[in-house]
């Protein structure tokens, strides 16, 4: 079952989260299994983001990847709301 995940840090700007997809994509895990859909938003030192996953599992498993590369650059991430997906509408 498809879920989405909210992730509301207490603190990230758009410097650390290029800092952060670029470290990703030098990993090779710009676009990890599973994640078919992510979204980066807000302002200033408020940035969110939002993505879908295929599964829990799949989710689950790039956090290895990922939590590392937001320790090295300062960013707690706290815990993401999760729900599962009812509906996508693609324009």
């Amino acid at each position: 079952m498809a879920i989405g995940a909210y992730f509301s840090p207490v603190s990230m700007n758009k410097a650390q989260y290029d800092e952060c997809m670029s470290k990703l994509s030098a990993a090779g895990a710009a676009a990890p299994k599973g994640r078919s859909y992510h979204t980066c938003f807000g302002e200033g030192d408020h940035l969110m983001v939002f993505d879908i996953w295929d599964s829990q599992e799949d989710m689950d498993a790039f956090g290895p990847t990922l939590m590392p590369v937001l320790a090295s650059i300062g960013i707690d991430p706290g815990q993401p709301d999760i729900m599962p997906i009812v509906n996508i509408v693609k324009a």
